[in-house]
């Protein structure tokens, strides 16, 4: 790969995927801090994926173990949804290498401005916990986004999170803080799966992977105990500002 690691860049990428970290561990939407600077960087857009994957695990694994340390993670319910989640970003990996994204990007700009304004519309939207129970048919729904999620974060990724508490919170009825725990224990399982499947078709750039999810793991955990100490007051207006530039950046690529 024709990619030449300095200094600078290094020290660049840490940083952004140390941002990005604490971000995605607030409001979701790191990946694409993370990945926007590794493209940048000048590194392949497969490659760029799969390194993105790679250190991303770092910072999510992170903000996944707080959160539950935290009692912030509703673990029955990732009893259903975590298998589907696999499958899904498996699924999304293998299509991601054959084929072109670019067919995705006018989808996910309108689900990503639409979240957002949803969420400014509705003033109270995730500011308590009304979970009232599991259910047959909310399981169901889990699962489903679960896997379409799974699906979507192996193909293409950014947004994903934000993707995860808008819907833990619209289908359950969790508040923010422990909507962003449990997207963050599927964020990692989607992770994973999709970085084991860029390793085995070689498309981890781990020199560059290491250093930048080190980063990522004191991003992480900066970011998650400010999420549970703030609750709402912080992750909301978070997660409203990275929809909204989630949709600009996506904008953009689209009108490119």
């Amino acid at each position: 790969m024709d990619f030449e690691i300095t200094l600078l860049n290094l020290t660049l990428l840490c940083l952004a995927g140390f941002a990005a970290a604490a971000v995605d561990a607030i409001a979701g939407g790191g990946g694409l801090i993370n990945l926007s600077a590794v493209l940048a960087a000048g590194v392949p857009p497969h490659f760029a994926l799969g390194t993105n994957k790679f250190s991303g695990s770092f910072g999510s694994a992170t903000s996944a173990y707080t959160f539950m340390r935290s009692g912030k993670v509703h673990i029955p319910l990732m009893k259903f949804t975590i298998p589907c989640t696999l499958a899904g970003s498996v699924i999304g990996v293998l299509t991601a290498l054959k084929i072109s994204q670019d067919f995705l990007r006018l989808i996910i700009l309108v689900l990503v401005f639409a979240t957002a304004i949803y969420t400014i519309a509705k003033k109270d939207f995730g500011s308590e916990n009304k979970f009232t129970g599991l259910t047959k048919k909310n399981i169901t729904q889990g699962c489903l986004f679960a896997f379409s999620l799974g699906f979507y974060d192996g193909f293409f990724g950014p947004g994903t999170g934000s993707f995860l508490i808008f819907l833990f919170i619209k289908i359950y009825g969790f508040d923010f803080t422990v909507a962003a725990g449990n997207s963050k224990v599927l964020n990692f399982v989607s992770n994973f799966a999709s970085l084991v499947m860029f390793a085995v078709n070689g498309k981890i750039y781990y020199m560059l992977g290491i250093p930048i999810g080190l980063a990522m793991i004191a991003g992480a955990r900066l970011g998650s105990k400010i999420a549970i100490k703030n609750g709402a007051k912080v992750i909301k207006p978070i997660f409203v500002t990275i929809a909204l530039v989630l949709t600009l950046k996506l904008l953009l690529d689209a009108v490119r």
